[in-house]
């Protein structure tokens, strides 16, 4: 389960006793509080399933014997048992003698019509508890992954001085360059151009030329990273989980993008990995997808800032002396007050708007 995983909780279990499997075949899910993970059967042979040692909810720990398998016993049939057994013939039924028919009893006297009865009034339902609500409502087990980022969230809200610097970004230039390459990035690379790219790309130049943002507190001493390990927030039916991309410094646009779908791909899949999470030095979180105008994105513990990404809308603004609509995207820097002062950050999230706005200044340095 990962060297930072100790126990676990049994999410499902897919197999039971006489199933037959064969390598590879997923067993058990397994939840952590970063990750579900498939309990394959590793065998090179087929076997059938002996023993199920565990049941849902139940708490595994790292070695733990979940499953027993007995390789290499398989029936010759798989489907043989599944044939119904045929019908033994029935017994020859004993001649049955025919019924003689009963005399015709007298007829009954009629009765006379009674006036019908009047129906009791319906009871009134019970009075309700006070206090007690009728509205249908549900209580289930929070999930470990759900459990864990509730806590790290909380935390970071009590041991970080956060604070929140907010910008906007043109994304003329931007999306015009998309416009003009999409269709021969796709092609020569096999992936599309989005606009993540251009963000870790910026963000990458930004922590390189801002330390402070890319640094973090241990203790009595600050720690510098010279390396951009930058974490992307991917939204999943089980909750959040922030995969990493390393060197962003060192990836071409199209590097990042297959990195990005790759990681995006498995986190959704739930086949992520904890080393595919591990680290980390900066997150993004991009809730413009899901059309959020504005916000204040929590910091990812133990990283010391995240960028905040929203949604494009046209909006007037003033060029030259002229009003015209263009399409602008709000971005929030939240970062640790402890360690970066509010120069750094606004610096830091200015150099990431300059990117933005115009690419061309990565391939000058300027």
């Amino acid at each position: 389960m990962g060297d930072s995983i100790s126990e676990g909780s049994v999410a499902s279990v897919e197999k039971k006793p006489g199933d037959v499997v064969r390598e590879d075949d997923v067993l058990l899910q397994i939840e952590t509080d970063k990750v579900t993970i498939d309990v394959r059967y590793t065998g090179s042979e087929p076997g059938t399933v002996k023993e199920i040692l565990v049941k849902e909810d139940d708490t595994v720990s790292v070695g733990q014997e979940v499953v027993i398998v007995d390789a290499g016993n398989v029936p010759d049939d798989d489907s043989a048992g599944d044939k119904a057994p045929e019908k033994e013939p029935e017994p020859a039924k004993a001649p049955q003698k025919k019924a003689e028919a009963a005399p015709k009893p007298p007829p009954k006297p009629e009765k006379k019509a009674e006036p019908a009865k009047p129906k009791p009034a319906p009871s009134a339902p019970p009075a309700q508890a006070e206090g007690q609500s009728l509205k249908p409502e549900r209580r289930v087990k929070m999930t470990r992954l759900r459990a864990r980022v509730a806590e790290r969230l909380k935390g970071a809200q009590n041991t970080y001085a956060m604070l929140t610097t907010f910008n906007e970004i043109d994304m003329t230039n931007l999306m015009q360059l998309r416009a003009d390459f999409k269709d021969l990035f796709l092609e020569t690379h096999g992936v599309k151009l989005g606009f993540m790219s251009a963000f870790v790309k910026a963000s990458a130049d930004a922590l390189l030329k801002v330390p402070a943002v890319n640094a973090v507190i241990d203790g009595d001493e600050i720690i510098y990273r010279d390396y951009t390990d930058i974490s992307i927030a991917v939204a999943t039916p089980k909750g959040l989980v922030v995969p990493v991309l390393r060197n962003v410094d060192s990836l071409s646009f199209a590097e990042v993008e297959k990195t990005i779908n790759g990681l995006g791909k498995k986190a959704r899949e739930g086949t992520i990995s904890i080393d595919d999470m591990a680290g980390g030095t900066f997150t993004i979180s991009n809730g413009g997808v899901y059309g959020s105008l504005l916000s204040t994105p929590i910091i990812n513990p133990p990283q010391s800032a995240i960028l905040g990404m929203h949604s494009i809308n046209q909006r007037a603004m003033v060029m030259g002396k002229e009003i015209v609509a263009r399409p602008i995207m709000n971005v929030a820097l939240t970062y640790d007050h402890r360690l970066i002062d509010g120069r750094e950050a606004v610096t830091f999230l200015k150099r990431v708007k300059d990117i933005v706005e115009d690419p061309r200044r990565l391939l000058i340095d300027v």
